[in-house]
């Protein structure tokens, strides 16, 4: 099955899904350097990566004014942004692990919530296929 084909039956559910994955993986990064000193955290703006993923690049690129600023990752560089702390630490570290456990929950039930979606398609495509359940 080409993926041209799962986009146009899974629309932006599949790259959605692939979205939530990548920033559980980001948010989960952060909350590992908690304590690493001068760890600055980041995440994903969403929004901006899906429209990216979906064709719609109207917004300007993420700009690095020194080169390995943002270190490449499974992520593309423009999608990542590094998160202003509420309350700065001495060390120089940005992760704020409340923020972040309730940034990485949150992003669990998004996550879920597309699986979910994705699981009933299937669902419905294997209905249709089989008929509607008549022999």
């Amino acid at each position: 099955m080409s993926f041209n084909l799962l986009d146009n039956v899974f629309g932006l559910s599949s790259k959605a899904l692939e979205l939530w994955q990548n920033r559980s993986e980001v948010l989960a990064s952060n909350i590992a350097n908690a304590d690493t000193p001068n760890y600055q955290a980041r995440d994903i703006d969403f929004r901006q990566a899906l429209q990216q993923a979906s064709g719609d690049s109207s917004d300007l690129q993420l700009s690095t004014p020194t080169e390995g600023q943002i270190s490449p990752s499974t992520q593309s560089a423009d999608q990542l942004k590094y998160r202003v702390p509420l309350q700065p630490s001495m060390d120089g570290n940005t992760v704020d692990t409340q923020v972040e456990q309730a940034s990485f929950a949150s992003n669990m039930v998004h996550y879920q919530s597309s699986l979910s979606f994705i699981n009933s398609t299937i669902q419905t495509l294997r209905l249709a296929i089989n008929g509607g359940g008549q022999s």
